[in-house]
């Protein structure tokens, strides 16, 4: 329970937050929070409220202000609340390792996570990042408009040629 006792921790101060980014430290260097979490982020910090606010809303200097005035949500509270929102982590990793196999090679890929290459490159092949195989669908792809119309056979008039 100790990485949700260290986030139900976070304060303001923590945050980085502008009109195009949020910014979230946790170490020396703040991180870049992608879109859709920089929004959510930055909807969080302008709407948190506690159960035992006291004053104006928001008021609290906690990320995730909890049940007692002036203390952060307790780690329960915190697991309880996202128990609720049910957000189903693993299929999310899931889908960006996924992504990310469809978008590296495989020996970069291995290498950056710390797994086997040939976990890597049967990812790959499951996500269709594999190379090799795109190739060849590509090649049998017809183009656009060709499955709109109809193909023309035998010569075009001169009429059409010089158009």
């Amino acid at each position: 329970m100790g990485d949700r006792a260290a986030i139900s921790r976070l304060t303001l101060d923590h945050l980085q937050i502008t009109l195009d980014s949020a910014r979230l430290r946790l170490g020396r260097e703040p991180v870049i929070l992608p879109e859709p979490l920089a929004g959510l982020v930055r909807d969080l910090a302008s709407t948190r409220r506690g159960h035992a606010v006291i004053g104006a809303p928001g008021s609290s200097r906690w990320l995730f202000p909890g049940g007692q005035p002036g203390r952060p949500i307790s780690a329960f509270q915190l697991t309880k609340r996202l128990r609720d929102l049910d957000p189903s982590p693993a299929q999310s990793r899931s889908t960006a390792l996924f992504e990310l196999a469809t978008e590296l090679p495989a020996a970069i890929l291995a290498r950056m996570l710390g797994i086997h290459i040939s976990v890597a490159a049967a990812w790959q092949r499951t996500s269709a990042g594999d190379w090799t195989t795109y190739a060849a669908v590509v090649s049998r792809r017809q183009p656009p408009d060709a499955a709109d119309k109809p193909r023309q056979r035998g010569r075009t008039s001169r009429r059409h040629r010089s158009a």
